[in-house]
Order: C-alpha cells, then sequence, then structure tokens
C-alpha cells in the first residue's frame, strides 16, 4: 500500500531490496513428506514476496500477504483456490530479517523444503548470492499506540518503539521442560541469524502421533525438528539454545507478521501466541495502520 504526507502515523523510508541473482534448494517439506525444488528469483520494484507454483499449467502466483492467508493449524498456508503453498513462514522469516522486499519464490510441489526444520538453508541462500538494493523506496510505519489481541490465556500487544522487537513467553505448565522459557531480540540480519535462525521446529511426543493421523508432519524427523518428552528433549543434535523452542516461536512469529506486507516498528510482546493468533493479530496491526493512514483524507 501507499501512503499519503498527510498521514498520522510517522513514517520514515527505506530503498526497496531483491536479490542479485537466482538461486535453487532441494528437499523435503516437513508436513507433505514430498520432494520439492525452490528458487529464488530477483524481482522488480513494488512486485512484493510471492510463491509460484511452476509444477500447475498455469503456473498460479499466490502473493505472500493476509489476505491469501487460508489455514494456520501448525503452520501457515497461504493459497487462492484450490492452489495451497504451505508452511511459508520460516522462508517469509529469513526474508524479513534481511529486508528482501521484492521476491518471486518459485516451487514445483505443494510446501518449501524444510531444510534442517529452521530458517538457516533461507539465510544460506540469501548470503550466497548477496542483496541487490533497488531504487525505489518503501515505506516504514512507527506504531504510535498499543495494540493488543487476547484471547483465552493468548496475549499480544504492539507498544510504540524505534525498532522492530519480539518479546515472546512460552508457557506449556504440564511440560517440565517447557514450563516457561522467554526471549527477545531486536530483529536485523546479524541477530536474526545468530539468534533466531538456527532453531528449528519442535513438538510435543504426546502430539506426534495426533500430527501423523491429520495427515501432517510426513517429512518430520529427528534431522529437522525437535521432540519434548516430559524431562527429555528428542532431536539428532539435542538442543542448539537451552531454549531453542521459544526461539523457533519468535521465528514463526516473525515470518508471520510479514504478511502484513509492509515494513513497521514496534515492540511486540507475545504470550503463548501460535499461527492463528500471530495472523489474528497480524490484521488487527494492518487494520490499524492504514486506517489511521487514511484518517481524514
Amino acid at each position: 500500500m501507499s501512503f499519503s504526507p498527510c498521514t498520522r502515523l510517522k513514517v520514515a523510508q527505506r530503498k526497496q531490496n531483491t536479490l542479485k541473482q537466482e538461486i535453487s534448494f532441494s528437499g523435503i517439506g516437513i508436513h507433505t513428506g514430498k520432494v520439492v525444488t525452490m528458487r529464488f528469483c530477483p524481482a522488480k520494484e513494488g512486485s512484493g514476496i510471492a510463491f509460484k507454483r511452476i509444477d500447475l499449467p498455469s503456473a498460479p502466483i499466490i502473493p505472500a500477504t493476509l489476505e491469501y492467508v487460508k489455514d494456520t493449524a501448525r503452520s501457515t498456508t497461504i493459497g487462492m483456490a484450490n492452489v495451497m503453498i504451505h508452511t511459508v513462514e520460516h522462508v517469509l522469516a529469513a526474508l524479513k530479517a534481511y529486508k528482501v522486499d521484492n521476491l518471486l519464490i518459485e516451487l514445483n510441489n505443494i510446501e518449501p523444503p524444510v531444510g534442517n526444520g529452521s530458517s538457516d538453508i533461507f539465510v544460506e541462500m540469501i548470503e550466497q548470492v548477496a542483496i541487490k538494493e533497488q531504487q525505489a523506496f518503501i515505506p516504514i510505519v512507527k506504531i504510535e499506540k498499543p495494540i493488543f489481541y487476547t484471547q483465552d490465556d493468548i496475549h499480544i500487544v504492539a507498544l510504540p518503539a524505534d525498532e522492530f522487537k519480539i518479546s515472546y513467553t512460552l508457557s506449556y505448565p504440564h511440560v517440565n521442560r517447557l514450563k516457561a522459557q522467554y526471549h527477545s531480540v531486536v530483529l536485523n540480519e546479524s541477530n536474526f541469524k545468530r539468534e533466531i535462525a538456527p532453531c528449528r521446529t519442535f513438538s510435543l511426543y504426546e502430539e506426534v502421533s495426533m500430527l501423523m493421523d491429520r495427515g501432517l508432519i510426513k517429512g518430520g524427523s529427528l534431522d529437522n525438528a525437535v521432540v519434548i518428552k516430559g524431562d527429555s528433549v528428542l532431536s539428532k543434535n539435542g538442543l542448539f539454545f537451552p531454549d531453542e523452542m521459544v526461539r523457533h516461536k519468535v521465528l514463526d512469529m516473525i515470518g508471520d507478521l510479514s504478511l502484513i506486507g509492509f515494513e513497521f516498528l514496534a515492540h511486540i510482546i507475545s504470550i503463548r501466541s501460535g499461527h492463528a493468533s500471530n495472523y489474528a493479530f497480524a490484521n488487527t496491526l494492518y487494520h490499524y495502520i492504514t486506517s489511521e493512514s487514511h484518517d481524514g483524507k
């Protein structure tokens, strides 16, 4: 969207970015288990982030924005009509952290490759080809009042700040290993690469059979996920961080909030949110920003 000079919100700007060249990676999708090749393709200014299903006859393109979200159960799915892209949050988080604004992501199947269950592979792809600055500008909106979302024991608030920061509290009261974890990070390339990108998806041991019954995690294994069973952690290489699970929740939130489609500054404080509540809060933020931006016009 565009913002006029009479907006009530403070708006800064920076140059838009894409990648310098194409790069591909192949692997399996964590939920579908399907082999897929993903290609990052540089895109022109103002294009935004979009996925293209090149395995389908019409090669449909699905923008990575809120209006195309179709499902938020265990992961975030975007789509239009009967064409879907599952589990977009991990790749979107990396693109958001590196300020990649314009990119066409080609897929020859229904879900991006999982890699090791984190954003590591997507960071590697971005850094291998490098960022290309473009000539057009992108607005950066500053949130100027608290914005809240609450549902049962899930709470999210955006507070005014001069940076984009997420502070997340994870709490599973009945799971000893996950009774409480907290992590806070200011989003930039170095912080994301060091603190967030390596952190893998996780599940409780008791949830695994339920997810399999629902046709999910067909590509999941201890190579690309962490399983929590009581006080024990099951994974191929142990934990990368003692609080890896809450850091992965931060990763998911970065990816989900990127679907708002433009850049904003705020301190996001989240307690126990997941994909569904991230999506609901993203819509709340979007409507606040767009209504404030057009107030009085």
